[in-house]
């Protein structure tokens, strides 16, 4: 069994660039988006929030599996079109930039909610504060929006776990992360372990990330202990 362990540990980490590569520039390009989009709520245009919000219902509402496969199967429709351009073509139908699309714009709508959620939480008296010293609305989000996302910490992990274990579903368009070769293994020897050494994989690289979002927002908060 341990002898099994090992050989399947070694098989299914060859897809760990990929998926930390993933759940990396995934969270990064998503919280970028979410901070620009609940700066834009936040100017109140109601085509600016119309558009938003219907972008949020859209990927909130659907399977990030759906959306996965919308992005990846979608270039080929214009196949005819693309095939002019074909570097372009290939980019952006290769697996990995599909997968990190679709990851991308979904955690986006739900960090989105997340982040604007907190700007509207805080008191009334701090935007009316920002008012009075005449700053416009641009001005006093660069001063309120650095404190609503300090609030939102603690929630946000939980989105970011979430992104990780989302990587798990690129292996079916497909990408070769840790599911990927997992199930490549699978078909080869249909043993159940091998997703439980997957799991364990997944399980400590969410325990890690989850022990540095903690230590981020306690850092973060100390001014309020």
């Amino acid at each position: 069994m341990s002898d099994n362990f090992i050989f399947y540990l070694k098989i299914i980490l060859q897809g760990l660039p990929d998926t930390l590569s993933l759940s990396i520039f995934g969270i990064l390009s998503a919280g970028i988006l979410a901070i620009v989009f609940s700066c834009l709520l936040s100017l109140n245009s109601k085509l600016l929030t119309k558009t938003i919000r219907t972008y949020i219902i859209i990927f909130t509402g659907s399977p990030l599996l759906v959306q996965l496969f919308l992005i990846y199967y979608g270039p080929s429709q214009f196949g005819e079109f693309l095939s002019k351009y074909p570097a372009f073509y290939d980019f952006i139908s290769s697996p990995w930039f599909c997968a990190y699309i679709a990851l991308t714009l979904n955690s986006a709508a739900y960090t989105t909610q997340i982040f604007y959620g907190a700007l509207k939480s805080i008191p009334q008296g701090q935007w009316q504060a920002c008012s009075a010293l005449g700053m416009n609305k641009i001005q006093t989000l660069k001063i309120l929006m650095p404190y609503a996302l300090k609030r939102a910490l603690s929630t946000y992990s939980n989105e970011v776990v979430f992104v990780v274990k989302g990587t798990a579903l690129a292996s079916m368009i497909p990408v070769m992360d840790l599911m990927g070769y997992s199930n490549a293994l699978n078909g080869e020897y249909y043993d159940f372990s091998i997703f439980v050494v997957a799991g364990l994989i997944y399980l400590l690289i969410n325990g890690i990330l989850s022990t540095i979002m903690r230590i981020i927002e306690k850092t973060a908060l100390t001014f309020e202990n």
